[in-house]
Formats: structure tokens, C-alpha cells, sequence
């Protein structure tokens, strides 16, 4: 039942990864802020957080999607098993190896992203095939693997820093994972599914945008701020990121979210996406603010605002609406994904507070223990659909 379609394996790795990686977060704080003692992790805490945010957690509900839908965009034939249970079995029994090895098991944290690269690359020979196959004429397919394969670089460059490399291979594999890899697949997603998605719902009184302009245009913005990023020229980030925020505001504004306020699985999709040109005023706001020599005051705002905000959001809504329609369920939110939304919105603004407040470690630990408590119904409900049969009786 698990295997009979890849976003079932892979969402309940990604859902499971959701509550682990939190649970050692938040354990890491609690021993922090209480003073008692917690297993040190044989790479730095903070980096070990956002490296399997970034490359355990949130690309195994990537590519549950892409493994399912890229097929589908390219007019081929749905991949089989023996394409995507090695990427489950690489990518998620890695991260769980990783996930032990946090605890001061330097061989297991070793193993485990081993395993994850091998899956990693499972999946991007799957998933290059049917690219291949379709010639690379489907622009989002070819968006969202060229980022793939970024991600690839940088969990490479991760276990290079894990084996001993200097510290500028974790530094890269951070900047590689938020901009190079989960903001392109993203952004690529959103571009081809929320105007989908609200067109089928709104009729003929909505205006499909989907300008061809747009994705080559934030991935020349996206390669340039990771250009600057990762020479240490914070401070004229605001170059790229102002055009950014306004791009993402034209589309946020574009896709007419006035006329996508039902049902609410889709005023959800037009919610979270919300987040992400406010999260790239605030990257702005503090590039400015260093290059006028007041220095960094926001501290890591910007990125909770992209990483809680729009990512969790966008999280919630789009796997919420993937896991209701291939469960043959109607297309709603539901009260327990509400719930998590809603509280996810708490989350994300007591993140970016923290970074204002005096008291920084107890607002980081609320945080923490907000995604946990956000998360655990929505996870539970989810867990149960992917382990039980579709309800309308069709296979997959």
C-alpha cells in the first residue's frame, strides 16, 4: 500500500522528518535555555538544523511531487516502483542515520548522508530520463531538475565539511540548498500549479498568468544573489533581492487571489505565497541596512520569513491538496489542516521576533515547540491517508 504510488513513501518520510528534526531542535534549545546537558552533535548544531531542513525534510515531500508529476507534464508514462522505492530507501533511511548520528555519532551522521546522496542521485536519474525522454522541452521540468542537481552539489559539499573539509563547504551547501534548490523548485512549482489550480476553480472569469518572462529572470536574480552571498557581499544583496520582491508581488497579485478566496485549499496556495515577497522586502530591508553601515539588524528574520512562512505554508497547502485529490477525498482544507496553517502563521511571526527581542533563546524555543504542536495533528491525519487505500477505490 505504502509503495503504490511515490508520494505516499515519500510524503510520510518528509511528514516523519517534519516531527524528528524539530524534536532534536527543539531538545537542543531546552538543553540550552534550561542548562541541562544534550548529546553534541558532531557538526555545528545551527548548521545541522538548517542543512536537514533543507536536504532531508523538504525534498522528500519534493520529490514525492516530482517523482508523481513529471511524467505527467511531459506526456510519458507514470515511473514504476523500481524507480522511486530506492530513492525512499536512500534518501529517508539516510536521513534517519544522519538524524541518529546528530547525537554524537559522528560514523552513523557519516552513513546517513551517504545514503541520502545515493538516493538523491536515484532520483535524478529517474527523473532525468523522463527529462530526456521529453527532449528537456518542458521548461518547469527542466527548472525544477537543474535545481535538483544544485542540491545534489550541496549535500556533497555538506559531507565534504562532515569528513573534514574547512567550514566554506557548509557555508555553500546552505546558501546552494535555500537559494540554489528549494526556492527555484518552489517558485517553478507555484509558476505552473497555482494558476492551474485557480483557473480550474474560478472559470473563465480568471486570468491565467504565466508569464514566460518570469522563471528565467528569478533564476538569473536567484544565481546572482548566490554570486554575492557566497563572496560575502551582504551588504549589496539589495541589488537583486528589490527585484525579486517585486517580482514575486507581480505574481502574488497576478495570480488575482480576490478571485481564488474558495474553496479554501486554494485561497491557502494564494496565502503562502504571500509570504515569499514579504520575506524578500525584509532580505532587502537588511541588505540596505548594511550597506548604509547600520549593519544587520534583522538578524536571520529574512530567512524564517522564506523558510517558515513560505515554505511551511506552502508546505501545508500544496501537499494537503496533493494528499486530498489522490486519496479520491474533495479538495478542502479541513479543519486539522486549517489548524496547522493557522498556527504555522504563528510560528513563522514569532521566528521573525525573536531575532527583535531581548530575550531571543525563550522566543526560539516557543517557536520550536509551535512547529511541533502545529504540525503533530496535520502529520497524524496525513500519516493515516497515506498507509489506508483511496476512498474512492482506484488504485494509487
Amino acid at each position: 500500500m505504502l509503495a503504490a504510488a511515490p508520494h505516499r513513501l515519500m510524503f510520510l518520510a518528509g511528514a516523519t522528518a517534519v516531527i524528528a528534526s524539530m524534536l532534536w531542535w527543539t531538545g537542543f534549545l531546552c538543553a540550552g535555555y534550561f542548562g541541562f546537558s544534550f548529546p553534541t552533535a558532531p557538526v555545528p548544531a545551527g548548521w545541522a538544523h538548517a542543512v536537514f531542513t533543507q536536504y532531508g525534510m523538504l525534498p522528500c515531500f519534493m520529490f514525492g511531487f516530482l517523482l508523481t508529476v513529471f511524467p505527467r507534464w511531459t506526456g510519458q508514462t507514470p515511473l514504476g516502483r523500481r524507480h522511486y522505492v530506492p530513492v525512499f530507501a536512500g534518501l529517508f533511511g539516510g536521513y534517519l542515520l544522519a538524524q541518529v548520528g546528530l547525537l554524537g555519532l559522528r560514523p552513523l551522521l557519516l552513513a546517513g548522508l551517504a545514503a541520502m546522496l545515493a538516493g538523491w542521485i536515484a532520483a535524478l536519474v529517474a527523473l532525468g530520463r523522463v527529462l530526456a525522454g521529453n527532449e528537456a522541452r518542458d521548461r518547469h521540468a527542466l527548472s525544477c531538475f537543474v535545481a535538483l542537481v544544485l542540491g545534489a552539489c550541496g549535500l556533497t559539499a555538506f559531507g565534504a565539511f562532515a569528513l573534514g573539509a574547512p567550514w566554506q563547504f557548509a557555508f555553500v551547501a546552505i546558501k546552494l540548498g535555500t537559494f540554489g534548490l528549494l526556492l527555484p523548485v518552489y517558485f517553478t512549482v507555484c509558476h505552473r500549479m497555482v494558476p492551474f489550480f485557480s483557473a480550474n476553480v474560478a472559470g473563465a472569469r480568471y486570468r491565467v498568468f504565466k508569464p514566460a518572462w518570469s522563471l528565467p529572470l528569478v533564476w538569473a536574480l536567484l544565481l546572482a544573489h548566490l554570486t554575492l552571498d557566497l563572496t560575502h557581499r551582504q551588504d549589496r544583496l539589495w541589488i537583486v533581492d528589490a527585484p525579486l520582491a517585486i517580482v514575486f508581488a507581480i505574481h502574488a497579485i497576478g495570480w488575482q487571489p480576490w478571485k481564488c478566496r474558495r474553496p479554501g485549499l486554494l485561497a491557502a496556495l494564494h496565502l503562502s505565497f504571500a509570504w515569499l515577497p514579504v520575506a524578500f522586502a525584509l532580505y532587502t530591508t537588511q541588505s540596505l541596512l548594511a550597506f548604509l553601515d547600520h549593519g544587520f539588524l534583522l538578524g536571520r528574520a529574512p530567512v524564517h520569513a522564506l523558510t517558515v512562512g513560505f515554505f511551511g505554508s506552502m508546505l501545508v497547502a500544496m501537499v494537503t491538496r496533493v494528499t486530498q485529490g489522490h486519496s479520491g477525498r474533495p479538495l478542502e482544507m479541513g479543519a486539522v489542516a486549517w489548524t496547522t496553517f493557522a498556527l504555522l502563521q504563528v510560528v513563522a511571526l514569532v521566528r521573525i521576533g525573536a531575532e527583535l527581542s531581548s530575550d531571543a533563546p525563550r522566543w526560539l524555543l516557543i517557536a520550536a515547540s509551535g512547529w511541533l504542536l502545529a504540525f503533530a495533528p496535520w502529520v497524524g491525519r496525513s500519516l493515516w491517508i497515506w498507509l489506508t487505500p483511496r476512498v474512492d477505490g482506484n488504485a494509487g
